[in-house]
């Protein structure tokens, strides 16, 4: 069963409200604090499993329903890209987990993105966005999306002027920020209120963990008892969200999709460029280097944000290069202690998390644990797509 959100007025209709959390507000995180990203440092305190709260809204951006209607067409919205042939849902589609189903990305025409495109769903509780953490809210992920030469390739004021040549975005913007004409900046903050509508608060896991004890099976608490022990997969993914959002290195194998494509392999070199690494890096890398890009420190080389493990159901295929198709191939990789640490292999500086080791999981664990993962998943969330207002002559 699929729950469907209605594309009229009533936007929020099939996804759990989230208008009695307005009132609260998102702490201010250091940008990563003056120390550094948070990367691994071994096994260390975890945070308990637990049901997943109302979402954080930021002060400066409270949701109303206006803005969450206005933010729902700017996210079917093409025009705010380059060429008006993507929108924020072309990557993430609601039909596909309200991701693009791919390996990697596809980018914006005429090339590739070099990742795999993650989904909106329950972004929202994120401090940390896209595979490097290199936006610290929704509002600026937005903009690193739509403006992205791989991406939405847009240029700010083309885009700002498409939305001024719409009346009814003008009476729209006006009526939510209180402004003569739209402003790009209000777009994004649009974009953001209503993504954060996106969130599932009712899995099996949810329901069990609020007082429903049969909302889970035998299998999924043997599982739940394999993620919390044996399986260690809480001492990454824990909380409420499933991730406590710091970086790791787990050796996964490189996609051999950038041998066989031009465009990725172009995607991949303009990426080093553009990310200014060094002539030596540039010509001897074949891997996907991480949050090095942000810190340039040889120990972060190959490591990636921790995702979250709710409606992963939906959202294969996985890892930040999408290697992996199904659930099975994760499970069989952590098993095995991951893969090799090809950060050493390039650089001599060994980056693979200590954090990873065989785990010795019998078939039947195997399942299990994939039984308690998939409780982490409910209904399919979908939507259809809502009429977008035309270009027109003001009165």
């Amino acid at each position: 069963m699929k729950i469907r959100a209605s594309a009229g007025p009533a936007i929020l209709t099939g996804l759990l409200s989230i208008l009695p959390a307005v009132g609260l507000v998102l702490l201010p995180v250091a940008a990563d604090a003056a120390t550094g990203p948070a990367t691994d440092g071994g096994p260390g305190a975890v945070t308990p499993l637990a049901a997943l709260g109302p979402p954080p809204v930021p002060a400066d951006n409270p949701i109303t329903a206006a803005k969450v209607e206005l933010g729902k067409l700017l996210f079917f919205d093409p025009r705010l890209s380059g060429d008006v042939s993507l929108s924020c849902a072309t990557c993430h589609d609601p039909a596909i987990g309200w991701q693009d189903g791919a390996e990697v990305c596809r980018g914006y025409p005429g090339t590739s993105h070099w990742r795999n495109c993650q989904s909106i769903i329950n972004s929202a509780y994120y401090r940390k966005l896209f595979w490097a953490g290199s936006a610290k809210s929704l509002e600026s992920q937005a903009p690193s999306a739509a403006r992205g030469g791989v991406a939405g390739n847009g240029e700010r004021d083309v885009m700002e002027e498409r939305l001024r040549q719409i009346p009814e975005y003008n009476k729209r913007f006006k009526k939510v920020f209180g402004n003569a004409r739209p402003e790009l900046p209000d777009a994004w903050k649009a974009i953001a209120a209503f993504e954060r509508t996106l969130v599932q608060r009712d899995t099996p896991f949810d329901l069990y963990m609020l007082g429903d004890k049969n909302a889970l099976g035998p299998a999924e608490l043997r599982g739940k008892e394999l993620f919390e022990g044996k399986a260690r997969c809480i001492e990454c993914h824990d909380g409420a969200l499933f991730s406590n959002e710091k970086y790791y290195n787990l050796g996964v194998p490189p996609n051999d999709v950038f041998d066989d494509d031009p465009l990725k392999q172009i995607t991949f070199r303009f990426e080093q460029f553009a990310k200014g690494v060094s002539e030596d890096l540039y010509r001897r890398t074949k891997i996907d280097l991480g949050l090095y890009y942000r810190t340039k420190q040889e120990h972060d080389i190959a490591k990636f944000r921790v995702p979250t493990l709710r409606y992963l159901v939906f959202t294969p295929p996985y890892m930040h290069n999408g290697v992996f198709f199904t659930l099975e191939e994760v499970i069989d990789f952590y098993d095995q202690g991951g893969g090799d640490d090809h950060a050493k292999l390039l650089t001599g500086t060994a980056t693979k998390t200590p954090v990873l080791r065989p785990l010795g999981l019998a078939d039947d664990e195997k399942q299990d644990l994939i039984a308690f993962l998939e409780s982490l998943t409910g209904e399919e969330l979908t939507m259809e797509p809502p009429e977008l207002p035309r270009y027109g002559v003001f009165e």
